[in-house]
């Protein structure tokens, strides 16, 4: 049976290959990224819109988490030739895959911050 990542400690080799929960975490790690996510699950949205509904993120960060959402094909990153450049980003399928699990948490969520 696959034990869970310990914070701090590398997963035991093969692990993320085996287990689906580790590599779901692996896949959203980052403070950020489920928002962004759960922000994107509602429509596409240009860097500084993001930024604006992200409020304490840093454009690096933001930058990072886009870029690593982007590497394991969650959002799509779509550049225009324009002056002065424009950049939408949009989940792909895989992303649109993920949001019915936004929604779930969106929901436990609900429910338990009141208690």
């Amino acid at each position: 049976m696959a034990r869970f990542k310990i914070p701090g400690e590398p997963p035991p080799k093969g692990q993320e290959e085996v287990c689906p929960v580790t590599y779901t975490q692996n896949l959203t790690a980052g403070r950020w990224k489920i928002i962004i996510l759960w922000h994107l699950s509602k429509g596409t949205r240009r860097f500084n819109e993001l930024q604006r509904l992200l409020p304490g993120i840093s454009k690096g960060i933001l930058t990072r988490q886009l870029r690593e959402l982007e590497e394991d094909q969650m959002v799509h990153r779509e550049v225009y030739k324009e002056v002065p450049p424009k950049v939408e980003y949009s989940l792909t399928s895989k992303g649109i895959s993920f949001v019915p699990i936004l929604d779930i948490m969106g929901e436990w969520g609900k429910k338990h911050m009141k208690s």
